[in-house]
């Protein structure tokens, strides 16, 4: 079913087309007129309009289209007329029309023409749920004063055709603001492609970049595309790229720039529409200036430039991203969200994170495998890896690997020992040790046991 309205000045036309739609089930209204016709569009808001071109009044069918177009984008238009002629036809179909059918009108077609816009329809809203869901999942986390600014900043370049430079520490999440940029922009129903350079062997990147012919080297029994190829009318993202070679970097830049390029042992050229986002730990304006990145690359990719701050600069966001790491771990494995203490959130503020938002991901989900409590207090941050001076309440660094691993076990062991209330066989079978091995560890330890409970 679909909700249709037909605009044509001759009534039997109204009529008939209008009770062979109901029949269909269509809920149908009609109009006589240009005029009319546009402020039914307004009220009724039909996915379907049926709009004859030849009119009498001040608006015919053409001039109905084109401003209808602007005012109502979600509509279809199919244009129907007894005089139609081929130029009228194209200019309808550049206009934005759907279709054109001349009359007499065939129902066979109309049907045909309605079931195509409703499948597309359907479609087009499947992809824009798909879109919305994946823009939620990859949104940014936080309200500090600088994710704001980046957000704003990624709202504003989104839109645009511009090339884009990301900067910033390892782990800042370059990555995630390029996914965000792609899938806010117009080409978001592309590919959006990704290559960290770091990853790939120096002998490698160009074919990687660029493709390769096949021939153009033994063994290579097929054509290779590379990513330029795959991100073709898409968004590619390139991160790293200081690590670029300077024979890479300029013809990457004349790539960008002719937006034309060869795959490696190719003869002929290959035109793209690619938007590119490329991402640095370094700051490339003084590697130029130094000669060790190409100038003419820096050019073509930082039409817009903007830096990700690093976990210390929105260290107020650490409790929220906390919940957002803890709400996909939970999910990963099947678990209840944990609840942190008050305590443990302020030791987590106050680390520095050199690792930024990737290593608290990465210490969260550290967390749900090693916190067996829905719980999880300062003893259970120290367990996953984070040491706290006791006196100052501080994080600090961990010693050797053998020595943070028993100071872990030990803490563990208390812990599990307490919560059993001292209780040496429940303890190990809880925690899946055999009693003599526990026992031989607490007395490793010297962890002291309230007597009366258990003997040791």
């Amino acid at each position: 079913m679909a909700k249709i309205l037909i605009v044509d000045d001759e009534l039997p036309i109204r009529e008939v087309l209008s009770a062979t739609l109901k029949d269909d089930r269509h809920e149908v209204q009609t109009a006589q007129d240009g005029e009319s016709g546009l402020k039914a569009m307004q009220s009724y808001s039909p996915e379907i309009v049926f709009l004859d071109i030849w009119m009498p009044g001040s608006l015919d069918g053409i001039e109905v289209l084109t401003k209808a177009r602007g005012l109502f984008p979600q509509m279809e238009f199919v244009m129907i007329s007894g005089h139609g002629t081929i130029e009228t036809a194209v200019r309808a179909t550049k206009l934005g029309a759907w279709d054109f059918i001349e009359k007499p009108l065939s129902m066979d077609k109309i049907s045909i023409v309605i079931s195509n816009i409703l499948q597309y329809q359907a479609q087009k809203e499947e992809k824009t749920a798909l879109l919305n869901k994946l823009r939620r999942s990859i949104a940014l986390v936080g309200e500090a004063p600088k994710i704001i600014a980046l957000k704003q900043m990624i709202a504003r370049v989104a839109p645009t055709p511009s090339n884009l430079l990301l900067t910033g520490e390892n782990g800042v999440g370059k990555e995630l603001v390029a996914q965000n940029i792609h899938y806010l922009s117009p080409r978001a129903s592309r590919s959006f492609v990704e290559m960290n350079v770091a990853f790939v062997p120096e002998d490698l990147v160009e074919m990687e970049l660029f493709g390769i012919e096949k021939g153009a080297l033994p063994g290579m029994d097929r054509t290779q595309k590379g990513k330029l190829e795959a991100a073709n009318e898409g968004t590619l993202f390139v991160e790293d790229l200081a690590r670029l070679s300077p024979l890479i970097q300029e013809k990457l830049a004349k790539t960008l720039i002719e937006k034309k390029f060869q795959r490696i042992g190719g003869k002929e050229g290959i035109s793209i529409d690619v938007r590119f986002i490329g991402a640095s730990e370094s700051e490339l304006e003084q590697l130029v200036q130094s000669g060790k990145f190409s100038g003419t690359l820096f050019r073509a990719i930082s039409t817009q430039s903007f830096k990700v701050p690093s976990l210390r600069e929105h260290a107020e966001d650490i409790p929220a991203l906390i919940n957002h790491f803890g709400d996909q771990a939970a999910k990963e494995s099947g678990t209840y969200r944990k609840v942190f203490s008050d305590q443990a959130i302020q030791l987590m503020m106050n680390h520095t994170w050199p690792g930024n938002v990737r290593e608290l991901r990465n210490f969260i989900e550290r967390v749900y495998i090693l916190t067996p409590s829905d719980f999880v207090d300062i003893h259970d941050l120290k367990f996953a890896g984070l040491s706290v001076n006791e006196t100052t309440g501080n994080i600090e660094d961990l010693p050797t690997f053998r020595e943070a691993r028993a100071r872990f076990e030990k803490e563990y062991l208390v812990k599990k020992i307490q919560e059993n209330n001292g209780n040496i066989s429940r303890t190990a079978e809880e925690i899946g040790l055999e009693r003599s091995y526990l026992h031989r560890k607490i007395k490793s330890f010297g962890i002291e046991v309230q007597k009366g409970n258990e003997e040791i």
